[in-house]
Formats: C-alpha cells, sequence, structure tokens
C-alpha cells in the first residue's frame, strides 16, 4: 500500500493512525500499563483530535488512513522504518516519536520480529553520533570519558552547527575546523552561509574531496589539508552500517603522496597547541602522541563509549560485531526507570498560505552528500539540476509549461531561471528540488529539540521568470 501525504504531513498522519488504533480498540493496553509511561496523557490527546483537521494536515483521506490502521491492526510483526524525509522538519523528533508511539501501541517492541529501524547516513554519520557527538553529551559517555581520561569536561551549553554559524557571523566566533565535510553546502540559507564563514578570521578544513565549500564561504584565511580516504589509510579504520554493526576496513595504498591520515593531522594539532611534544603529564593529561595509534583510539573507545566494548581488540581479531543494547527482545528499556516513554503532539501548522507550495530539497543517485558526481539523477529520471519538479496540475493551475524557465521564491531567497519538470508522482501542493544548490530557498528554521535544519517544507512561490512588458502611456 503506497500512501503519499503532504510534504511535513507525515506527524498527522502518524497521530490519525493511532487515533483509529484507539477507537477501534487495537492496542496493547496491558503491554501500555506495564511497560510504557504516558498512555493516558496520550490516549487523551488523540481523542481529542479533530478528524478534519487530522486529514487537512496530513493531505490524506479519511478512508486511506482507518485502512492504514486495519492493516496494522491484523499485522503480526512489524519493524518501523524511517530516513531523513522524517526528521529533516521543524518537528522532525515529532515524527520519531509518533512512528514509535505506533510501534509500543500494539506491543511491537521489545519482541523478536518487530522494531524500530532508523535508515541513517553513511558510516561517518553513524559513527559520531555513537561516540557522543549528539546535541547534549550523554551522562554515561560524559562520565566514562572523565573517569576513563582523568579530565575534567566543562558543563557549560556549547553550540551545535548553526549556532556556530550564527556565532561566526556576529564575530563571537574567529576560527572554524572542519574534519571533513561541507560546512557551506549543508547549510541552509546558503547567503548567510556564505557571509557567515567569511566573517572567520581562520577556517582549516580536512577533506578527503573538494567541495563546493573550498571555493565559497571562505575566511579571511583559509587553509585546505587533504587527509587520506578510508581506502587509503596506513591503518585499519572502523565503519558502523546503519544496523549497527561495527566492521573493519584494512585501508589500501595511498593515490597521491602528501595528505596524511586525519587522526594524525588531529594529533599534531592537539601537540603543537598543548606544547610537551604531546605527552602526558600534569597539563596535558592526555598523551596525543599515543593517540596517533588506532588501536589506542579503539582501546579509548571500548572503555568509554556504551556497547562498544567490543572495538578494543578488532584490530587483531577482524571480527564484525553489533553494538550491544541496540537490538533486544523483552520490553526492558534504556531509560531510567526501565520504561518506554510515549509522547503526545499536537498538529503542526501549516507552513505553505495562498498560491504558495510545499518545497522538499533532495539528493539524487549520483551525489554523495552535498559532492555531485552527475547531473542525471536516475531515481526519478531527470536529466538535469536546475529545475522544480511540479505535478501537472500545480503546472496547468498556474499557467504554466514544462521546461519553462521560473522563478522560485522563498522568505529566504530566490532562484531564477529554473526549468519545470512536469513530475505526476509528487502530491499535488507540493515540490521538489535538489540539495545543496536549493539551499539559497531553505531558512535557518531548525527543529527545537533536535537541532536539526528544516530542509523539508519551506513555503515558496513558482512564477513566470518572463519580466511584465510594460508600455508606455
Amino acid at each position: 500500500m503506497y500512501v503519499q501525504p503532504h510534504i511535513g504531513g507525515d506527524l498527522a498522519l502518524l497521530l490519525g493512525v493511532a487515533k483509529r488504533l484507539t477507537e477501534t480498540g487495537d492496542v496493547a493496553t496491558e503491554f501500555l500499563n506495564t511497560a510504557c509511561d504516558g498512555w493516558s496523557e496520550l490516549a487523551a490527546t488523540l481523542d481529542a483530535l479533530a478528524w478534519d483537521d487530522v486529514v487537512a494536515s496530513a493531505g490524506v483521506d479519511r478512508a486511506t488512513i482507518d485502512e492504514i490502521a486495519r492493516r496494522y491492526a491484523r499485522a503480526q510483526n512489524v519493524v518501523f522504518s524511517w530516513t531523513m524525509g522524517i526528521t529533516h522538519h521543524a518537528h522532525g523528533v515529532d515524527n520519531v516519536q509518533a512512528i514509535a508511539n505506533l510501534a509500543l501501541m500494539r506491543g511491537m517492541v521489545g519482541r523478536p520480529g518487530a522494531g524500530l529501524l532508523p535508515i541513517r547516513g553513511h558510516s561517518n554519520i553513524q559513527g559520531i553520533g555513537s561516540v557522543g557527538v549528539t546535541p547534549a553529551l550523554k551522562s554515561a559517555f560524559f562520565d566514562a570519558l572523565q573517569q576513563h581520561f582523568s579530565v575534567s569536561l566543562p558543563t557549560s551549553p556549547g553550540l551545535d552547527t548553526l549556532a556556530c554559524m550564527e556565532a561566526a557571523s556576529a564575530g563571537r566566533v574567529k576560527l572554524g575546523v572542519c574534519l571533513g565535510g561541507n560546512l557551506y553546502g549543508s547549510n541552509p540559507d546558503a547567503a548567510f552561509a556564505d557571509a557567515a564563514l567569511g566573517n572567520l578570521e581562520l577556517l582549516v578544513q580536512l577533506n578527503t574531496t573538494l567541495n563546493t565549500g573550498h571555493a565559497h564561504g571562505l575566511a579571511r584565511e583559509t587553509i585546505v589539508l587533504p587527509v587520506l580516504a578510508r581506502d587509503e589509510e596506513p591503518q585499519s579504520t572502523t565503519q558502523e552500517s546503519m544496523f549497527n554493526y561495527v566492521r573493519l576496513s584494512d585501508g589500501g595504498p595511498r593515490r597521491h603522496q602528501g595528505p596524511r591520515a586525519e587522526t594524525d593531522v588531529i594529533a599534531s594539532l592537539a601537540a603543537a597547541v598543548l606544547g610537551h611534544n604531546g605527552h602526558a603529564d600534569a597539563n596535558n593529561v592526555i598523551d596525543w602522541e599515543r593517540m596517533r595509534s588506532h588501536d589506542e583510539i579503539r582501546q579509548a573507545i571500548a572503555h568509554v563509549v556504551p556497547g562498544y566494548a567490543a572495538i578494543g581488540d578488532i584490530g587483531q581479531s577482524h571480527e564484525e560485531f553489533q553494538i550491544a543494547g541496540r537490538t533486544f527482545h523483552q520490553p526492558k528499556f534504556a531509560t531510567p526507570n526501565g520504561r518506554a516513554q510515549l509522547h503526545a503532539h499536537t498538529l503542526p501548522r501549516s507552513t505553505v498560505n495562498g498560491e504558495e507550495l510545499r518545497l522538499m530539497t533532495v539528493r539524487s543517485e549520483g551525489q554523495f552528500n552535498t559532492v555531485v558526481y552527475e547531473d542525471h539523477d536516475l531515481y526519478r529520471g531527470i536529466d538535469r539540476r536546475d529545475v522544480v519538479l511540479m505535478h501537472p496540475d500545480d503546472v496547468a493551475a498556474r499557467g504554466l509549461a514544462d521546461d519553462q524557465p521560473v522563478v522560485v521564491s522563498s522568505t529566504t531567497g530566490q532562484m531564477r531561471d529554473v526549468r519545470i519538470r512536469s513530475f505526476a508522482d509528487i502530491k499535488p501542493g507540493n515540490v521538489l528540488m535538489y540539495y545543496p544548490e536549493a539551499n539559497v530557498l531553505v531558512p535557518r528554521t531548525t527543529d527545537p529539540k533536535s537541532k536539526t535544519p528544516a530542509f523539508k517544507g519551506v513555503a515558496v512561490t513558482v512564477t513566470s521568470d518572463v519580466p511584465a512588458v510594460v508600455t508606455a502611456g
């Protein structure tokens, strides 16, 4: 069964399915009462929702929502899976919580053959989250880090990525050090990102591949340090799969002379800044010379990161392992009281008015993050990237035509000479453009809970790019 809500209508659809389950009584009441907290509050919130509001917000009719609920109620084993289309919203965390609510309402978590499966990004995205790079450092990780390295970590609030950009724009941050990635190309509001990075005194970028961030968003002084890719590393490295498996990569021969391993560069910088050749002493408790060794780093991870004990000897064993605690077949949850936490939500406000359309920025098959390798999009059969994909009804309603140059505008920016591509697979009232080119249209709106920029659900207008003819009176 294929169902397509409005861009940003996922939460309303999920709430509608949950509401219908409560109406038909297809909920695991005993499980909810014994293994979960918050069921009475969630049930009351769902009961108070008006069906007309749910349908309008979701963009999915009542009969379809009822059918989804009916099929779910009949299923014996269900795995819920989602990608960035769920998380790249101003209410992305609410979306994920609503998915978890649905799973918990029928006891589809904490037993074999059921559960929650986020399809996350590449191994770097997996790994940085696993080793603690989250909006707030988890207490277990924080305590273990202090104990293992005998350090006292700061407790003052840090800055997420967009907050760093805004601090750079305001002159409160002077130096940026980027470990991979493309900070210019991956940020919303491209004009702001360019100006913010340009306000830095020094920007240092460690990269394996050239990207647009090496030509745009340059600081007063920008240094690009090429580093070795994973398959060029002289030491073995590890990668984490989207299914929570960690495996070893043996590396290989370097393509060019000059680039160094990223860990070697970081250890050298730390040693130079902290002095004493990077060796541990009373003023420098971490021996940065030893941290050039990947085995040494993995030993630290094994002691500090929950579930990662098996990584300590993977350099010798070469044995793949699944991270402990992420696959579980008993309803015992990683919360202070061991019970799952249900969350009640309200319907999100509509992002569009009048002639506006909901924009979703997406990637193509021929790109890796912000690096675009080819213009052709195999996924959608589109031959170029300077396009806006619109439903044929929306094209006709605006008196436009396929391949016509148009202006796409938002509250943040404008793109001219964009070509229309009629695309019947998108829902009327919604449009699609390519990331990162369309970042100029994406405002600096973030999910208040995760600080993730809302690359989906942007209100835009699409108008003819032909200037009006003015005649002398």
